[in-house]
């Protein structure tokens, strides 16, 4: 059995310069894992323990890994926030075959929250803290292009039009269908190009990179922070045209759509329905709120609980009883998920899957995966969704998948 990790966490003290430096600009090309939102979260780097799981068991498995993990480490910390002290980071697969989930507790942690910037040293043995400075700068990505993935866009249509016949035949309400996008570059690509872009223009996006995931996710699958969880879900979207007038229109629009209002209530009844048996109380709004995003408006719930068992519970066996929500999957979820095993004609590997973090107590945050990406040297793979209904049509689909490519497409431009 390895040797027990020693974890220190001291704040930085504010006078230093880089206290107030943004956090990515911090962040080395040595293993990096960022976890940001308006400034605010982790970024880390290097590798103190791993562990990868796959299959029914991934979330379990990797659960028990890091309660064991915990059990042994000797902690010192100073800080006592959110995310302070021994904290791991892991992205999961969609399905349960194939795929690969991965737990990564790094060297090196810079954290922030509420005005207070934290450093993280987990080693084997206790280790110096390094002298933290500037990272050298990402290089842009070198004349990149872009390919249709699995599917060219005529033939997703068609898968579409699959499944609305399917919905009208009854067995299912709902199924959420996703295609890929494969961009190549003429160099391996610096995941902190696209990182900083999409912290920048999405600030109100969760920005997440682990073990070759990245995105800039609009939706909490859950948080568990001291006894409170909860769960932002999104479902119903409209893209939107850049004129603040029209784009007013077009969000009174989605907030009446029988389509998308049908389609969020799914969503947030799944949701509802797997916290419920873990907390003591609920609340459920009746009406969704419209998420204002650069590129598109979402209809969003946040639903919000006391957990009971939170003594027992982690953080991360919660994002693995909410996954998959129907917001990514659909209604009812095992049968979506069949069909999308059927005749999405491709593998989702993380997309969709839960991506966050955890700390030493089970609190942590976990997003869905969305407007997300796999980095692989000079491969980056896009993703993007929609959630299919009996009256979707194939074009508006498609319309829809091509404006959720945009935020990582953007995101990898060269300036």
């Amino acid at each position: 059995m390895s040797s027990p990790l020693v974890v220190r966490s001291v704040p930085l003290d504010l006078s230093d310069t880089l206290a107030d430096t943004p956090l990515l600009d911090l962040l080395p090309q040595d293993a990096p894992v960022a976890w940001l939102r308006r400034g605010e979260g982790m970024v880390a780097w290097g590798v103190a323990a791993e562990v990868r799981t796959r299959g029914v068991t991934r979330f379990a498995d990797a659960d028990k890994w890091w309660t064991e993990l915990v059990s042994r480490a000797v902690v010192h910390d100073a800080v006592d926030e959110p995310g302070s002290g021994l904290v791991c980071f892991g992205t999961f697969a969609f399905a349960d075959d194939p795929g690969d989930s991965v737990l990564v507790v790094p060297q090196v942690i810079v954290g922030r929250r509420a005005g207070t910037t934290w450093l993280t040293t987990i080693g084997p043995e206790e280790t110096t803290a390094p002298d933290l400075g500037l990272a050298d700068p990402a290089a842009a990505p070198v004349d990149i292009t872009f390919a249709d993935g699995a599917l060219d866009g005529e033939r997703w249509m068609a898968v579409v039009a699959d499944a609305v016949a399917r919905i009208n035949a009854g067995g299912l309400e709902k199924v959420v269908l996703a295609r890929d996008l494969i961009a190549t570059a003429d160099a391996p690509v610096d995941v902190r190009w696209p990182l900083q872009r999409l912290s920048e223009h999405y600030p109100m996006c969760w920005t997440f990179h682990v073990d070759g995931l990245f995105g800039a996710s609009p939706e909490m699958l859950v948080r568990r922070e001291r006894g409170l969880v909860t769960s932002r879900v999104l479902a119903g979207t409209i893209r939107r045209t850049g004129d603040d007038s029209a784009d007013l229109a077009l969000a009174a629009t989605l907030a009446r759509s029988s389509k998308d209002l049908e389609e969020h209530e799914y969503a947030v009844r799944s949701v509802a329905e797997s916290l419920e048996p873990h907390c003591s109380s609920m609340n459920v709004p009746e009406a969704p709120f419209v998420l204002h995003l650069p590129n598109v408006m979402h209809l969003a719930t946040d639903v919000a609980g006391v957990v009971h068992d939170a003594a027992t519970v982690s953080s991360l066996e919660l994002a693995a009883s909410l996954h998959p929500s129907a917001a990514v999957g659909g209604t009812p979820t095992r049968v979506a998920v069949e069909l999308i095993a059927e005749i999405e004609g491709m593998d989702r590997g993380r997309y969709a899957g839960p991506a966050g973090w955890m700390d030493a107590d089970g609190d942590g945050e976990w997003a869905i995966a969305l407007r997300s990406a796999e980095v692989h040297g000079a491969t980056v793979r896009l993703f993007a969704g929609c959630g299919i209904v009996a009256d979707s049509d194939p074009e508006a689909e498609l319309a829809e998948a091509q404006a959720k490519f945009l935020p990582v497409r953007d995101a990898l431009a060269g300036s």
